[in-house]
């Protein structure tokens, strides 16, 4: 009989796991991974962006993490994580000094390019606090089938770059925690206001950096049953074949 595992905290369920590395426009290279389901092809491509480096964000930020762990075997997943530039991880460094959003439109340029290039299915950009600004920025510059963002700060991206959201078809969805440190559910409805077809969802009980596991299963249950509906609900238990 197979074993079962309870799926929480640091459990790595099976997936082909690729350290890659992206070419940017200016000559950087930016380590990353890319975690695909075994033996079958992904149903969809969740494209990560990490919280902001200065204040330690990176390609492991816990929740991208287990989303790399976990959604390739529960939800036909394939999950690509990188260090946008001059940021480290155990996977590396990348190149280049961070710049404040500005530049990183060329790392996410090269992230999209390498969709493209391996041919990943339906991408959707996750982006978390810092990697959320880069979504709302630059996002619609490429061909995906919709933008996640888990706790904006709305520090960077502008009243423009929101409204852009509202002008096309591509679906943006915002959890918003309960008690976030820089933009709560009254103040984020306001803001969002601009972009009326948004799907705002509001976690009771949430903060900013979603600690504890109740917190985490909230988060990727919401990104799957928006990128892959069929496998949502998570299941609690994997069965190791």
């Amino acid at each position: 009989m197979a074993p079962t595992v309870e799926v929480r905290s640091g459990v790595e369920l099976p997936a082909t796991r690729t350290d890659i590395e992206l070419h940017t426009a200016d000559g950087l290279t930016l380590v990353g991974e890319l975690a695909v389901p075994v033996d079958k092809p992904p149903v969809a491509t969740l494209v990560t962006l990490h919280p902001l480096p200065t204040a330690g964000g990176f390609m492991d930020s816990h929740v991208l993490r287990k989303a790399a762990n976990r959604l390739p075997a529960l939800a036909d997943l394939a999950v690509l994580r990188f260090n946008t530039r001059g940021t480290s991880s155990p996977r590396g460094r990348s190149g280049g000094a961070f710049d404040e959003g500005t530049d990183e439109r060329l790392d996410l340029d090269s992230a999209m390019r390498f969709v493209t290039e391996h041919q990943l299915p339906h991408p959707w950009l996750v982006g978390w606090s810092f990697g959320t600004e880069l979504a709302l920025k630059y996002g619609l510059e490429h061909n995906i089938d919709g933008a996640i963002l888990l706790s904006p700060p709305l520090h960077r991206a502008t009243e423009a770059e929101l409204a852009a959201w509202a002008t096309n078809s591509v679906p943006l969805v915002a959890l918003i925690p309960e008690f976030d440190d820089f933009l709560r559910p009254e103040e984020a409805r306001e803001r969002f206001s601009v972009v009326p077809d948004i799907d705002l969802v509001e976690i009771a009980g949430g903060k900013h950096l979603w600690v504890g596991e109740t917190q985490v299963k909230r988060v990727l249950n919401e990104i799957v049953a928006h990128v892959n509906p069929a496998a949502a609900p998570l299941p609690e238990t994997y069965e190791l074949e």
